[in-house]
């Protein structure tokens, strides 16, 4: 077997068994706050805590299942009955079982003296499918429970150990979860022009400084003002969502359940970055840094105004806005330097991934398999590669040739 593909089977294990570890550490660090609220007689700490990670669960396996009964039915032939994968769904495992089929399916290419193409693809379209749902995880689930936690710390003053480890790892689960998903993301590309190291750290380290002063901002006011910051969520939320509905999606199979991506997206919006569309993606990306930036500016400065640099709790006000600007504007210069010189090149080349085979290099067979869900959002962030493509011929949309 060539050490490529031993390389690449590898690290899709790797990954995937990372994926399995960050979801059970952030799930125990939750269930141990939730433990520790109880017995400190915080009860509507730890009834916040369940109801983010309830319906968290409930979307995450929700999606997971529809894509699921999307896919033709012999695509996942190696898998489970279709009616215990739905038991599983209903036992919120669906995730967790996704993530275990996907090692399994890298583990038994590891022992083939050279695996077959179609092995190969599929464990791709497995990996697209993990690394989505990982993605909506972190910003249903632990994004929302961060900041909640946050916002208990500038209550209080203080944090105790197991939430900085919920505040630690929540951190680090997420941008991970942004890293991985944009590396699997170029897997759609058929020249698949990996990510070396210096381009993960850096695409690691921007997201997690330009994430970290936004949920600052969101949990200095849920601190300062419990009781109207969810009325600024559903403003910012409802403006987000009518801004994707105008961009026309077209990602999940059905009316319901392209309503139900809107809606998880516009929550994604809110914190983070996501491009949901085809067209100028630079623009929409600055676009949606002034607005979430100016959001958070306003935020700051109305918990300064009505309560000076020093919040009730004794924490210093003006230290927390300079480590957050700093942070930002370090994000955002490591944003810059990796689009400029860090980001990997890539040609767009169908290969049956934007449903076309004229330009598809001779040498090379079409794949047997690919992810449409994948395939949409990476037409839609490589917009200019793609646009270099001349379409020729079109082919089925959907699953398996």
């Amino acid at each position: 077997m060539p050490l490529s593909v031993h390389h690449h089977v590898a690290l899709d294990v790797v990954v995937g068994l990372v994926s399995i570890l960050s979801f059970l550490l952030d799930l125990i660090a939750d269930l141990w706050a939730v433990v520790q609220y109880v017995l400190l007689g915080r009860y509507l700490w730890a009834a916040l805590v369940l109801v983010l990670l309830g319906q968290a669960s409930v979307l995450l396996q929700l999606f997971s299942w529809l894509w699921l009964t999307a896919d033709p039915t012999e695509l996942h032939h190696s898998q489970l009955s279709r009616p215990f994968l739905a038991l599983l769904h209903l036992l919120q495992l669906g995730y967790l079982y996704r993530c275990l089929h996907g090692m399994h399916q890298g583990l038994s290419m590891c022992y083939q003296e050279v695996p077959s193409e179609c092995d190969l693809a599929y464990a791709d379209f497995l990996s697209l499918d993990i690394s989505m749902l990982k993605l909506f995880e972190s910003f249903l689930e632990a994004t929302p429970q961060l900041t909640l936690v946050l916002a208990i710390v500038l209550q209080n003053g203080q944090a105790e150990y197991y939430q900085w480890f919920g505040i630690s790892s929540s951190f680090l689960g997420i941008s991970w979860a942004l890293l991985d998903y944009h590396r699997s993301l170029r897997t759609c590309l058929p020249s698949k022009p990996r990510l070396g190291r210096s381009s993960s750290a850096v695409y690691f380290l921007w997201n997690l400084l330009l994430l970290g002063p936004r949920i600052c901002a969101i949990a200095l006011f849920s601190a300062v003002f419990p009781y109207y910051v969810a009325l600024h969520f559903f403003s910012l939320w409802l403006v987000l969502l009518f801004w994707i509905w105008l961009q026309g999606t077209n990602f999940m199979p059905g009316s319901k359940g392209e309503w139900l991506y809107r809606v998880t997206m516009a929550l994604i919006l809110y914190f983070s970055w996501f491009n949901v569309s085809g067209g100028r993606t630079r623009g929409r990306a600055v676009i949606h840094l002034i607005f979430i930036l100016s959001d958070s500016v306003l935020l700051v400065t109305t918990s300064w105004v009505t309560h000076g640099t020093w919040l009730p709790s004794g924490i210093s006000l003006l230290m927390w806005v300079t480590i957050g600007g700093a942070c930002f504007f370090l994000g955002l210069a490591l944003r810059v330097i990796y689009y400029l010189w860090l980001h990997p090149s890539c040609s767009w080349e169908p290969d049956l991934v934007d449903g076309t085979l004229g330009l598809l290099p001779p040498h090379r067979p079409p794949k047997l398999i690919y992810n449409r869900r994948a395939t949409l959002l990476a037409e839609n962030f490589f917009t200019k590669a793609k646009a270099r493509a001349v379409l020729t011929e079109e082919v089925q949309l959907n699953g398996v040739l």
